[in-house]
């Protein structure tokens, strides 16, 4: 697959959205409000198309990448770049993540040379874990945000 990325725009922003997760990743179900599109459109976030220019998925770096709650327990107190990723539902779950998380590594990796990289999963993503563990992230600490649990992972380069 040959993939580009993009500045985000409002269409996308809607379509991402509207993404629908099933049980137990429909936590990361959002809705389509002033909020979430502000979110989605400040700057930060940039989406991933295939080579039939279809939306596969989105990444964004820095505060956005962050939940906000790890910020109190000392879990971005590091310099280092922070990278959030998401994925089509429809392509969850088939193999197609280690290829969409290489692609976006790369750019990330090229863009903030030398920088070590930080994620934040929810623990019970397993899938997740497992991929970035594939990828040499190694888990730094974890913290509570109200009933679910998070995991900061990083790659040192």
């Amino acid at each position: 697959m040959k993939f580009t990325i993009r500045n985000m725009d409002e269409d996308y922003a809607v379509e991402i959205l509207n993404w629908r997760y099933e049980s137990p990743y429909d936590f990361y179900n959002n809705e389509v409000n002033p909020d979430s599109l502000k979110e989605l459109l400040g700057g930060s976030y940039s989406i991933v198309l295939d080579q039939n220019n279809s939306l596969i998925g989105f990444f964004c770096t820095g505060d956005s990448a962050q939940v906000p709650a790890g910020r109190q327990f000392g879990a971005y107190s590091e310099a280092m770049v922070d990278l959030g990723i998401g994925m089509k539902p429809e392509l969850t779950g088939q193999g197609h993540g280690s290829t969409f998380f290489s692609f976006v590594l790369r750019y990330v990796q090229d863009n903030y040379e030398g920088v070590p990289i930080r994620l934040t999963v929810a623990k019970f993503n397993e899938r997740a874990i497992h991929l970035y563990k594939k990828f040499g992230f190694v888990q730094r600490m974890g913290f509570n945000k109200a009933t679910t649990r998070f995991i900061a992972m990083v790659k040192e380069r």
